[in-house]
């Protein structure tokens, strides 16, 4: 990826970028004039739709800083000249944002859009990071175009079907400034989808701050994003800078948004509504110039009505959604997923490895239920195992005298279903099946502990009855459970307090 690719020339150099301000108020055109003029760009003025399309004629802007409401009609209607909007970044200027201005903004080719009164910080942001969108697009597709032959769209790996329709999303959202709100399972790679949206967007010379929501003291959370001043509550010895104020300029990503304390989810809601922040102690606030990019492993309308997210904070974040899929999704990636990290972990260790024929099939028909996670740390445990330069199915997930079928084939066959090891009985799943009583034949004295599920089982209830049954064979040892399923700590204490939860309310029930 070229950064500087179809940047425009830098303002006060020989190539002086060029603006075109639209806005039938005069006096608010011309505060706006003055505040582009001292980021040294030339600038027109244009109060109607006529005027524009005359000034467009006469010299083709870098930026145009579009109001909607003119009295000779919408402003969206200079999206109909594809040479303004293939060279020139278009910029809505409004006092009546809502979502659905900004998604038609997005559909037509908007770059971003800027909320009456302006802000000064953003506005600046915005220039300094101009480039032309035919150019911007034209690296983009130059990517998609490449998944075939490499296999993978800037951090992102997969060919699928199902990772086509990802790329898709990020090329049409990345080069904006709307926010994108990404949900999948945990392990999925949720951070990475973020991480390329910003390396694809005029952001990515700027900071890429990442902050999980659930993994900081809710005492401590509004000062790690937010910032704090020196004295404004005990041991606060020196002044802090929150996420907000250090991602100035980039992207803040905002992981596991939904593990956000309520109280706290109304000072973003404020932030995204205003651009706007304070530090804690602080009577003043601060204007920020920044690009959120949430997640969250709920389903948002779940996380709504379960109380762990405010509706009108879903609808501000849930601009842009992208639903990344589980890997029991798009099994036909493990393969190349597999060797990747195989190949990189070669790379670090210094020594390469291969995966036997026998290997790549026992991966490509395990369900992964942590995901991506579980499928690179596997991978890892395999690379230190294995004894020589050959990586075989012995230290892989699966059972050793289970199917050998692939990924493909177990989704065209729906008489069987696996899990882990293999399939797991729904209310028994708090002890490992191979202790349950069963009229199944006897296995192996050598032979890994199992759990049957029945056809028709949800993922939620597979997922829920695994855990369960390892941490039984287990006894109850979480970091151990934690390493066997692939999953962080952090994941499996937040599954076993919500199935505490379920367990207590089903209890109650008449």
């Amino acid at each position: 990826m070229t950064e500087n690719a179809g940047l425009i020339n830098q303002p006060g150099g020989p190539g002086m970028a060029h603006a075109l301000i639209v806005d039938d108020d005069v006096d608010a055109a011309d505060s706006l004039k003055m505040l582009v003029v001292d980021e040294q760009m030339t600038v027109a003025v244009a109060h109607t739709l006529r005027d524009a399309r005359r000034q467009i004629a006469m010299q083709q802007p870098d930026v145009v800083l579009l109001d909607l409401q003119l009295p000779d009609g919408n402003g969206m209607q200079l999206f109909e000249d594809p040479q303004l909007v293939a060279n020139s970044e278009i910029v809505l200027i409004t006092g009546h944002a809502s979502v659905e201005t900004s998604v038609q903004a997005l559909r037509l080719g908007a770059a971003d859009y800027l909320v009456k009164p302006i802000n000064v910080l953003q506005l600046r942001g915005l220039l300094s990071r101009l480039m032309k969108p035919a150019a911007l697009q034209a690296e983009v597709s130059g990517l998609a175009s490449q998944v075939g032959t490499r296999g993978h769209f800037g951090l992102l790996w997969g060919r699928s079907a199902a990772m086509q329709r990802v790329y898709e999303q990020i090329s049409r959202v990345a080069g904006t400034g709307i926010t994108v709100f990404i949900t999948g399972e945990s392990g999925s790679g949720k951070e990475l989808v973020a991480q390329t949206v910003h390396d694809l967007s005029r952001r990515r010379k700027q900071p890429f701050l990442a902050v999980n929501c659930g993994a900081i003291s809710p005492h401590l959370i509004e000062s790690e994003i937010f910032g704090h001043e020196k004295g404004s509550f005990t041991g606060a010895e020196r002044q802090h800078q929150g996420f907000f104020e250090r991602a100035c300029g980039g992207t803040l990503f905002l992981d596991e948004v939904t593990e956000m304390p309520a109280e706290l989810q109304v000072k973003l809601l404020r932030v995204l509504e205003t651009g706007r922040f304070m530090r804690v102690g602080s009577t003043q606030s601060q204007e920020a110039d920044v690009r959120v990019v949430a997640a969250t492993n709920r389903q948002p309308m779940q996380a709504v009505a379960q109380g762990k997210l405010r509706e009108d904070l879903m609808y501000r974040l849930n601009v842009f959604p992208i639903e990344l899929p589980p890997l029991r999704d798009r099994l036909e990636d493990v393969p190349m997923l597999s060797e990747h990290f195989l190949q990189a972990i070669g790379k670090q260790e210094g020594k390469a490895k291969r995966f036997t024929p026998h290997a790549l099939e026992r991966l490509a028909a395990y369900p992964w239920p942590g995901n991506v996670r579980e499928l690179r740390n596997a991978v890892q445990r395999a690379y230190v195992m294995a004894a020589d330069e050959q990586v075989d199915e012995q230290w892989l997930p699966g059972e050793p005298g289970g199917s050998s079928q692939t990924g493909a084939q177990r989704g065209n066959d729906r008489g069987t279903a696996t899990a882990a090891t293999q399939p797991a009985q729904p209310e028994k799943a708090r002890i490992p099946a191979a202790t349950a009583a069963s009229p199944a034949p006897a296995a192996p004295a050598d032979a890994s502990p199992s759990v049957t599920v029945p056809i028709g089982s949800s993922m939620t209830q597979v997922e829920k009855q695994m855990i369960l049954a390892t941490m039984a064979h287990y006894g109850n040892h979480r970091e151990r459970a934690a390493a066997t399923l692939g999953i962080s700590l952090k994941t499996l204490y937040n599954r076993l307090k919500e199935y505490a939860a379920q367990d207590g309310s089903d209890s109650q029930s008449p």
